[in-house]
């Protein structure tokens, strides 16, 4: 008593692997899609930094080198 199986696909069976298809294909273009943004994040990652240590650098040259600090000589008590 073995149920014999026909060579057509249920419709049920066709709608399924075909969800399946769609949500493959979908799946592939999000991974894409983030792939993309993220190199995107890096490349701008990398001008901010670059922007930043170049604002720091002329920070840094724009100063002069600090005076040395003169000590204060406390008041004499005669005793």
């Amino acid at each position: 008593m073995s149920a014999k199986r026909t060579a057509e696909p249920s419709p049920e069976s066709v709608a399924r692997a075909n969800r399946q298809r769609l949500a493959q294909e979908e799946g592939a273009q999000a991974l894409a899609d983030l792939e993309k943004q993220a190199v995107e994040i890096r490349k701008n990652m990398q001008r901010l930094r670059t922007l930043r240590e170049a604002k720091l650098a002329e920070e840094i040259g724009r100063t002069s080198p600090p005076q040395p600090v003169k000590k204060k000589r406390g008041k004499r008590i005669a005793r």
